[in-house]
């Protein structure tokens, strides 16, 4: 197939066009010139995306505001760059007879639905959304108007809404991976299955890494989480303890991805073992630990408050 990724200069749009580009004839877009973007500017460009969706099958649509730009600039340009331009690209993929388009979402859209008080919040696709931010209402501004067009005969849509995927301090990291975290490749790699099995109508799936935990778990996440993770995962308790990093008191949530795992043949492969190889190996996907963040130093494996997933 030919595909359009747009959001190709970002660091998940890279990683997208790495892992279609075995499969696919990919061509990226953005309006950041870079090796990934074939096509420079705006998607309320409608000559430029007339030319871009040429003969293209499929979309990933990837390019997006995000949750640090909030308070960074004026919500109306989130409605202009997340919104408006979203439907800018499903008119203009309908025109152009693309077949299926990939979203790719956001898990941070669930806003307060998350986190409840009392127990660890166990998100999956039934969850109903209560969002927080600019950023997660026009993320789920997007998955709707998508859904109308997909809905309507446009084209095919499956919308993958991704969970925390962005470098931090390793201990933080390496615990997210068990309950909310996700390496690039494994977001890529839903992305390759989703547009190999593209299919008329919506579909929508969560994507997060491989969780040890269960429902049923809810209450000791949120109270002693520290004593789960040796019992459920004892090998990275032992690592924690060798590096002398705290294990967290409390977990505020699980996203359950096995909706994506079952539906698209999908198993996220790089969990927190690949963390620690990744600091270990001075990768510049994960930060180290003390390193200056966001908010102050993230030292512990106690994740730093996050606006974002």
């Amino acid at each position: 197939m030919k595909v359009l990724v747009t959001g190709a200069s970002g660091r998940i749009g890279r990683a997208l066009m790495r892992r279609l580009s075995r499969d696919h004839a990919v061509q990226g877009l953005d309006r950041v010139p870079s090796s990934t973007a074939h096509w420079v500017g705006d998607l309320a460009d409608a000559a430029l995306l007339q030319r871009a969706l040429a003969g293209v099958d499929a979309v990933v649509h990837c390019a997006a505001l995000h949750a640090p730009q909030v308070g960074q600039v004026p919500d109306a340009e989130f409605e202009r760059v997340n919104v408006q331009a979203t439907e800018a690209l499903a008119r203009a993929a309908c025109a152009a007879g693309v077949g299926h388009l990939v979203y790719t979402s956001t898990t941070a859209l669930y806003g307060a639905a998350s986190t409840p008080v009392h127990a660890a919040g166990w998100v999956d696709e039934d969850t109903v959304p209560q969002p927080r931010t600019v950023y997660h209402r026009s993320k789920l501004a997007a998955e709707a108007l998508l859904a109308r067009w997909a809905d309507a005969g446009a084209f095919g849509l499956t919308v993958l809404r991704m969970g925390r995927c962005f470098a931090e301090p390793a201990p933080a990291m390496a615990v997210a991976r068990l309950h909310r975290g996700i390496d690039a490749r494994d977001v890529a790699e839903a992305h390759a299955l989703a547009l190999a099995q593209a299919q008329p109508g919506t579909r929508t799936y969560l994507l997060s890494g491989a969780t040890p935990f269960q429902p049923a778990d809810a209450v000791a996440l949120k109270t002693d989480a520290a004593a789960l993770i040796r019992q459920r995962v004892p090998e990275l308790a032992a690592a924690f303890a060798a590096r002398g990093w705290a294990l967290p008191a409390g977990i505020d949530r699980v996203y359950d991805a096995s909706r994506a795992q079952r539906a698209l043949g999908w198993q996220p492969r790089h969990g927190w073992a690949e963390v620690l190889r990744q600091l270990d190996d001075e990768s510049p996907e994960v930060l180290p630990v003390g390193f200056p963040v966001a908010g102050g130093t993230a030292a512990e494996a106690v994740p730093m408050k996050d606006p974002c997933l």
